[in-house]
C-alpha cells in the first residue's frame, strides 16, 4: 500500500479493497521499523491515528466520497495540534500541549485525513539541515550520512521514505523546496496568504507560509484543496477564491513560456546538477514550452535582505518565550530577570539565539533606518524584478539548490556557507510568490530538484507544468532502496 499514490489510495478506499483502519496499522508499522534509521517523527500518535482511522472507515461506510477521507498525513510540528503535543523541534516548547488546532490541523482533520504524527524540523523553523532540532537531525533516505534539508526535513524524510503518503511543511525562505528537493519529492511553497498561518507557531510573520508535501503534483494539488482558502481569523489570509488544484493538471504545455534567469545558473551551481535541470527544462520543451533567458538583477541581494528581516521578525516574534506564560520554565529562579534569562538561555539552541541576537540588533535604536528600513526597500526591488520578468514569460524555473544533500555535520560550524543554500529560495518568499521543487533526476545518487516559481496565485498552472513534466518522468516514482522494505 505504501507505492500506491493518494489518489489511488483513495480509490483503493472507496472501493473497499482495504480500509483506513488498514491502512494506518501499515503506515505505523513502517514508522515504527523504518523510522529508527530517519528520525523524522518526534512525536507518534498511534491513538489518535487508529481511532481517526475508524471515524474515516464509518464515513466512507456511509458513502462519503471526500478526496482525502482515510488517507494517513503527517504534520510538520509547527502545527498546533489540540492535545498533542507541538515542540517545533525545541526545548522551548517540549511540553507544550496546545488548547486548539491549527486552522490547516482543523480543515484536514475535517476532510478525514489520519494523523499519524508530527515530524522533525529545525528549531523554531530556523535552519536548512534540520540539524538545529532539540529532538536531533533527520536523516535523509537517499542516504542516511547526509540531510534531509530543512527546516521541514521530518516531512520530506518520511514522504520520501514510504512512512506517511502526504505530509504539510512550512516555507519561510525554502523550507518546503529545499528538503522536497534534497529527499526527490514534491513540496510546494504557496502565494503568501493562500493558506491560514493561524495556529501556524510564528517565525518570519511576513515570510512564513504553509504547504503541502508529497510524491507527485497530484497528490499536492489534492492537499492544497483542502489547505488552501481564506481565514477570517488570520489578518494575513488572502480572500481571493481559491479553485480545484486538480481540474486543471492534464492542460497542454504548448506556447508556455519559461524564464530560466542567468543569475540561477552561474558559477555556485554544481555542475552535475546544472546537467539534470536542462535534462528536465529539455523534458519540458518537447512537450511545446519555450525556454527564455530572464535576468533577475538583485538576486544576489536576497540572502542579506532575507538575514535582515527574518531574524527582525523572529527576534519580536520569540519575544514571547519568556519562561511565564507556557513553554520551558528555568528551575528556582532567584528574581523575574534570572527567570526570563535562564528560562530563555536553556530553552532556545544556538541558532535561535543567534537569529534573535541579529534581529534585535537590526531593529535597535539608531540602526533599524541602516537595516531594517533598508532591507524593505531592497526587498521590493526584488519584488519588481519578479514582477518586471512575468511581464515577458509564464514561469520561471532553475535549480532548486546548488547541489544535492551535503553530509550531516558538514556545514554546522558555518553558519554563513549554511545559508548559501537557499541562494536559489529566499527570493520567492521576499517577493511572496508560489513556487515548487519537482524531482529532476540524480546526481550519484541522490535527489536534485527543479524550481518552478509562478506569477502571486498562479498555484495551479504550477502543479500544471509539475504534473506534465511527471507525466513525461519517472523521476517521482523512485524510492530509496530501503523504502522498498
Amino acid at each position: 500500500m505504501h507505492d500506491l499514490s493518494v489518489a489511488e489510495l483513495a480509490l483503493g478506499l472507496r472501493a473497499k479493497h482495504f480500509s483506513s483502519t488498514e491502512l494506518t496499522r501499515h503506515s505505523l508499522a513502517r514508522i515504527n521499523t523504518l523510522d529508527t534509521h530517519y528520525n523524522s517523527f518526534i512525536t507518534v500518535d498511534e491513538t489518535g491515528a487508529l481511532a481517526a482511522a475508524a471515524q474515516a472507515d464509518a464515513r466512507l461506510a456511509n458513502g462519503d466520497t471526500s478526496p482525502l477521507l482515510g488517507i494517513p498525513l503527517a504534520h510538520k510540528d509547527i502545527f498546533c495540534t489540540e492535545g498533542l503535543r507541538t515542540s517545533c523541534g525545541s526545548k522551548m516548547l517540549d511540553n507544550f500541549i496546545p488548547p486548539y488546532d491549527a486552522t490547516v490541523t482543523r480543515r484536514l482533520r475535517e476532510a478525514g485525513t489520519v494523523l499519524l504524527g508530527k515530524t522533525n524540523m529545525d528549531e523554531f523553523a530556523m535552519g536548512s539541515s534540520n540539524e538545529t532540532s532539540f529532538y536531533g537531525a533527520a536523516q535523509n533516505p537517499w542516504n542516511t550520512q547526509r540531510v534531509p534539508g530543512g527546516s521541514s526535513g521530518g516531512s520530506a524524510a518520511a514522504v520520501a521514505a514510504r512512512l506517511a503518503p502526504l505530509a504539510t511543511g512550512t516555507d519561510t525562505g525554502g523550507s518546503i523546496r529545499q528538503p522536497a528537493a534534497f529527499c526527490g519529492i514534491t513540496g510546494l511553497k504557496p502565494t503568501y496568504g493562500r493558506v491560514s498561518r493561524l495556529g501556524m507557531i510564528a517565525y518570519a510573520s511576513s515570510l512564513d507560509q504553509g504547504g503541502p508535501m508529497a510524491r507527485s503534483a497530484e497528490d499536492c494539488a489534492l492537499l492544497l484543496n483542502v489547505m488552501a482558502g481564506f481565514d477570517p481569523l488570520d489578518s494575513t489570509s488572502s480572500e481571493r477564491p481559491t479553485e480545484d488544484y486538480s481540474a486543471g493538471l492534464e492542460k497542454p504545455l504548448a506556447g508556455l513560456r519559461i524564464g530560466l534567469p542567468r543569475e540561477f545558473f552561474g558559477a555556485g551551481l554544481e555542475a552535475n546538477t546544472h546537467t539534470r535541470i536542462r535534462d528536465a527544462l529539455a523534458l519540458l520543451e518537447q512537450q511545446g514550452a519555450t525556454l527564455v533567458d530572464i535576468n533577475l538583477p538583485h538576486t544576489e541581494l536576497s540572502i542579506p535582505t532575507y538575514y535582515i528581516i527574518a531574524p527582525a521578525e523572529a527576534s519580536t516574534n520569540l519575544s514571547r518565550y519568556d519562561g511565564v506564560r507556557y513553554g520551558h520554565r528555568c528551575e528556582a529562579p532567584r528574581d523575574l530577570h534570572d527567570l526570563y534569562t535562564r528560562s530563555r538561555q536553556e530553552g532556545f539552541g544556538d541558532e535561535v539565539k543567534r537569529r534573535i541576537l541579529v534581529g534585535t540588533y537590526a531593529l535597535s535604536a539608531g540602526y533599524y533606518d541602516a537595516y531594517y528600513r533598508k532591507a524593505q526597500q531592497v526587498r521590493r526591488l526584488i519584488r519588481q524584478d519578479f514582477l518586471d520578468a512575468f511581464t515577458k514569460v509564464d514561469i520561471i524555473a532553475g535549480p532548486t539548490t546548488p547541489g544535492p544533500a551535503f553530509g550531516i555535520g558538514a556545514k554546522t560550524s558555518d553558519p554563513l556557507a549554511m545559508y548559501l543554500e537557499d541562494v536559489y529560495t529566499l527570493a520567492v518568499n521576499l517577493a511572496g510568490l508560489p513556487a515548487m521543487s519537482v524531482p529532476a533526476g540524480h546526481v550519484e545518487g541522490l535527489p536534485v530538484g527543479l524550481q518552478l516559481i509562478g506569477q502571486h496565485f498562479a498555484e495551479a498552472r504550477l502543479l500544471n507544468v509539475a504534473h506534465q513534466l511527471q507525466q513525461a518522468s519517472d523521476w517521482h516514482l523512485q524510492a530509496p532502496p530501503e523504502a522498498n522494505v
